[in-house]
């Protein structure tokens, strides 16, 4: 895994971020607007030695403007309530954050229906969570 890159996307109190550093994931960014979640993110990561774990407090929309660098997997779990979360895998293709071969994993309500998204590959229901698959097919 020396090349592997994941981005934490809305990454509350960092959960997945840990859970990618500790199965060896060399760089993981995390990016999360609320500064308590921030700093809980930064102390554990240190407190549990991980620290491949970047956290960048900024707005996530804000971040994707401007990050140039790809991932080849991209968890997203924004708020179930957030009025743009059908627009998240668009703009992710759009600006090209998936490594070629990259996965997106988006965890949504059962509100949001991306099974007719072109780049759509699976998904995944457990209790009132669910999850969406993307891969971009070339």
């Amino acid at each position: 895994m020396t090349s592997f890159e994941a981005l934490d996307l809305f990454s509350g109190s960092g959960n997945i971020s840990y859970e990618f550093a500790s199965r060896g994931c060399p760089v993981v960014h995390a990016i999360e607007i609320d500064p308590r979640h921030v700093s809980f993110i930064r102390s554990t990561a240190e407190k549990l030695g991980l620290c491949q774990i970047r956290v960048i407090r900024d707005d996530v929309f804000h971040f994707l403007s401007i990050c140039k660098q790809q991932y080849d997997v991209i968890f997203a779990d924004p708020p179930y309530d957030m009025t743009y979360i059908e627009k998240i895998p668009d703009l992710l293709f759009e600006q090209k954050l998936l490594k070629p071969d990259g996965t997106l994993i988006l965890e949504h309500s059962r509100r949001n229906d991306f099974s007719g998204h072109k780049y759509m590959l699976d998904f995944r229901r457990y209790g009132n969570v669910h999850f969406s698959f993307f891969k971009c097919q070339i």
